[in-house]
């Protein structure tokens, strides 16, 4: 079955540019050990202006909330558990017109650090689940944050200092660790030291425009892209929330690295939220699935809820646990694919 078959447009399409509508949940920029929330959302809605404002007018008519400006956390109360169930059923107003791709920020950062020390993306799977089983929770909560450390753009060290201090650990780590399932794995990374070093200094001497390393924001906006192009690469204009992140620079970067892909990107479009209903629609879904997720990789997700998101997630997410990724309808851990970054 061809996985867009079922997300297909709806009547009244849009002509030969399908355009869609996005939102995300859970930027934390390139902080992404010590935020706030463990999983990122970035969703896409591709229904008609007219049908999500309805929508949002039916949601109101329910939820009857004085609220100016509706956010996923009013679908979220446990009073308004209906409406939750509702606007994700079959039947409601998001049923084969929606689609969120989720990344899980632990494994991103894994498959960041793949990338830059092994220049290896395919390694980020076997990486995650070798280490993070075998240090258990208080060295990965050691390794993890040096790693973040280490590949954000901005990370308030002194130059040249982070390095050192991601090694150290390593170090640490590869003697606590040597003969483990993880030290054929730690021994891998340590030997990347010298790219580490040559990523530092090209932060330092590059130009002023960077496209950050750990962002998930840019390559989701480029999954989301490909999703809704799908395999016979319809164009595809995005109607995106606005975001400090992206500048004109950027977007060029967006949309350079999507026709790379063969992704047929024709346009990335910046909008206020609150005055497109489609957007809001898009918000909504990427909040329901950044707290069911993250609900879930923590241990205490609610099953009927995960069900119902199940069939918006998007296959190509950017997950590695396997117990929530069967949960969440990715069949395995899941490496993010080469988009750029």
């Amino acid at each position: 079955m061809d996985p867009h078959q079922d997300f297909g447009a709806p009547p009244g399409d849009d002509g030969p540019v399908r355009e869609v509508a996005c939102d995300e949940s859970g930027s934390d920029g390139e902080n992404l050990t010590g935020g706030n929330t463990d999983v990122f959302a970035h969703a896409g809605v591709h229904v008609p202006a007219a049908d999500a404002a309805r929508a949002l007018r039916e949601i109101r008519d329910r939820i009857r909330s004085p609220a100016t400006e509706y956010k996923a956390t009013h679908l979220l109360r446990e009073k308004h558990r209906a409406v939750l169930e509702w606007f994700l059923a079959p039947g409601g107003p998001l049923h084969g017109a929606a689609r969120v791709h989720l990344t899980e920020k632990s494994y991103f950062v894994v498959d960041r650090l793949a990338r830059v020390l092994l220049d290896d993306p395919g390694a980020a799977a076997g990486l995650y689940r070798s280490v993070r089983e075998a240090l258990g929770a208080e060295y990965w909560q050691r390794f993890l944050p040096g790693a973040n450390q280490l590949l954000r753009t901005r990370n308030g060290a002194e130059p040249g200092s982070s390095v050192p201090l991601f090694f150290e650990t390593l170090d640490e780590l590869r003697r606590a660790y040597a003969g483990s399932d993880a030290g054929p794995a730690l021994e891998r990374l340590a030997a990347g030291r010298g790219r580490a070093e040559a990523y530092r200094a090209g932060l330092l001497d590059g130009p002023a425009v960077r496209i950050p390393v750990l962002n998930p924001l840019l390559p989701a906006i480029v999954a989301t892209a490909a999703y809704w192009s799908g395999p016979e690469r319809r164009p595809v204009r995005l109607v995106h929330d606005r975001q400090n992140l992206l500048t004109p620079e950027r977007i060029a970067w967006i949309e350079e690295t999507a026709r790379r892909s063969g992704v047929a990107l024709a346009e990335l479009r910046l909008v206020v939220a609150r005055d497109d209903p489609r957007v809001q629609l898009a918000d909504f879904l990427a909040g329901i699935a950044r707290k069911a997720a993250g609900d879930a990789l923590r241990g205490n997700g609610d099953p009927e809820l995960t069900a119902l998101l199940r069939p918006y997630v998007d296959p190509a997410s950017v997950w590695g646990d396997g117990r929530t990724a069967v949960a969440l309808g990715l069949s395995v851990p899941n490496p993010s694919v080469r988009t750029g970054g």
